[in-house]
C-alpha cells in the first residue's frame, strides 16, 4: 500500500511539473519581453556584470554626467561583455574581456579610435623590391634593437594613421643614424592634407583619418617633421605650426610591401617597422594573447606598426605553435599586451598583409 501512495505522489508532482512548465511556455509565447528581460537578466547575472562594471569604472576612472548617461553606458557595457563573450569563442587563442572601450558602441569605437581610409596610393610610392628569404631569423623584435619609440596613446582622435607614420619612420631615422627620436604626430594631425588628385575628398584630414601612405608623401613634400617635444601631441585638429628650422627627420623614400608575408618579414629585418592598416573589430575587446580569429573581415578601419614576429599560443585546430606579428598599437599601455598586439601570421588574418609599407630616412642636412 505505501508503494502504491509513493507511486501516486511521484505521479501528482510530476503533473504539477508539466502543468507548471506547460504554463510557463503558455506565458513565454503571450508575453516574450517579459521571458527576454528574464533571459537577459539571467545572463547579466551570469556575467557579472554590475561587479564588472564597478571594477571598470574605479580601474579607467570612468565618470558619468547623468543617472541617465550612467544607465545607457552600463547597456553598452553589458552588450560588449556579450561580444568579448562571442570573439572568445571566435578567437580561442586571444584573451578577451573588459577593456578601457568597454562603454562604447562599435561605432562610437571606430569614430574615436580609429581613422585609417584605404585611400589610393600617391604616385610616388613604388613596390619594394623582392628580398631574399631563405636565412631571415626565426624571432625578431625591433623593440630590442632600440629602434621603437615608447607607446603613445591618440585619444579619441581618428590619428592611428599618423601614429604608424612616425613609428615606421622613428625605425628608419635609427637605422639611418644611430638616433631614436619621438617624432610629431600632432604636425601630421594638423599640417598634413595630402588628396589623391583622381579621387575627389581622398585626403588625410587630422583627426577624420588619413592613409600613412599618403602622410609619407606629405613629408617627403614638406621637408621632414619635427620631434614631439617641438610640437606636442594635442588629440585635436589644429591650425599648422610647422617650424621648418626644427625639422629632425625626413624620408628619403617610401615603398609598398608585397602581399606575401615572407616578403613582409625581410622588409621588416632589413628596413625597420613596417606601416599596415588591419581590420581592428576585435582588438576592441582584446587584452592578450595571440589573436588568430576564424573569421575577419578584410576591410581595413586602423593603422598600425610592425615591430617583429614570432612564435607563441598553441593552435589547438593545427596542433601546433602559431606564427605571429607583434603590433605596436596607439591606445596607450593600459590597453593589450603593454600597448601591444599579437596577431597571426601565415593567412592574411584581418587584412594585415593587405597595405603594407616600408620607408626610408635620411639625416637632416640642419644637423
Amino acid at each position: 500500500m505505501a508503494r502504491y501512495s509513493f507511486l501516486l505522489a511521484l505521479l501528482l508532482l510530476l503533473f504539477a511539473a508539466v502543468s507548471s512548465a506547460a504554463d510557463d511556455i503558455l506565458i513565454r509565447q503571450v508575453v516574450p519581453d517579459a521571458v527576454g528581460e528574464a533571459a537577459e537578466k539571467e545572463e547579466d547575472h551570469l556575467l557579472n556584470a554590475e561587479h564588472h562594471f564597478a571594477s571598470f569604472k574605479a580601474k579607467f576612472g570612468k565618470k558619468y554626467a547623468t543617472k541617465e548617461e550612467h544607465d545607457r553606458r552600463f547597456g553598452v557595457f553589458k552588450s560588449n561583455l556579450r561580444r568579448a563573450r562571442l570573439h572568445a569563442k571566435l578567437d580561442p587563442s586571444a584573451v578577451h574581456g573588459v577593456t578601457k572601450f568597454s562603454d562604447l558602441t562599435p561605432a562610437e569605437f571606430r569614430r574615436q579610435f580609429l581613422g585609417f581610409k584605404p585611400l589610393r596610393l600617391p604616385a610616388n610610392a613604388q613596390k619594394a623590391p623582392i628580398l631574399p628569404t631563405k636565412d631571415l631569423p626565426k624571432d625578431f623584435d625591433w623593440r630590442d634593437k632600440g629602434a621603437v619609440t615608447n607607446v603613445k596613446d591618440q585619444g579619441a582622435c581618428g590619428s592611428c594613421w599618423s601614429f604608424s607614420t612616425t613609428g615606421a619612420l622613428e625605425g628608419a631615422h635609427y637605422l639611418a643614424t644611430g638616433e631614436l627620436v619621438s617624432l610629431s604626430e600632432q604636425q601630421l594631425v594638423d599640417c598634413d592634407h595630402v588628396c589623391d588628385p583622381e579621387e575627389y575628398g581622398a585626403c588625410d584630414s587630422g583627426c577624420n583619418g588619413g592613409l600613412m601612405n599618403n602622410a609619407f608623401e606629405y613629408i617627403l613634400q614638406s621637408g621632414g617633421v619635427q620631434k614631439e617635444k617641438d610640437y606636442p601631441y594635442t588629440g585635436r585638429d589644429g591650425t599648422c605650426k610647422f617650424d621648418k628650422t626644427k625639422v629632425a627627420a625626413t624620408v628619403s623614400n617610401y615603398s609598398v610591401v608585397s602581399l606575401d608575408e615572407d616578403q613582409i618579414a625581410a622588409n621588416l629585418v632589413k628596413n625597420g617597422p613596417l606601416a599596415v592598416g588591419i581590420n581592428a573589430v576585435f582588438m576592441q575587446t582584446y587584452i592578450g594573447g595571440v589573436s588568430c580569429p576564424y573569421i575577419c573581415g578584410k576591410h581595413l578601419d586602423h593603422g598600425v606598426l610592425i615591430v617583429g614576429y614570432g612564435e607563441g599560443a598553441y593552435a589547438p585546430i593545427r596542433f601546433k605553435n602559431k606564427p605571429y606579428w607583434i603590433i605596436k598599437n596607439s591606445w596607450g599601455e593600459s590597453w593589450g599586451e603593454n600597448g601591444y598586439y599579437k596577431i597571426c601570421r601565415g593567412r592574411n588574418v584581418c587584412g594585415v598583409d593587405s597595405m603594407v609599407s616600408t620607408v626610408a630616412a635620411i639625416y637632416p642636412s640642419s644637423h
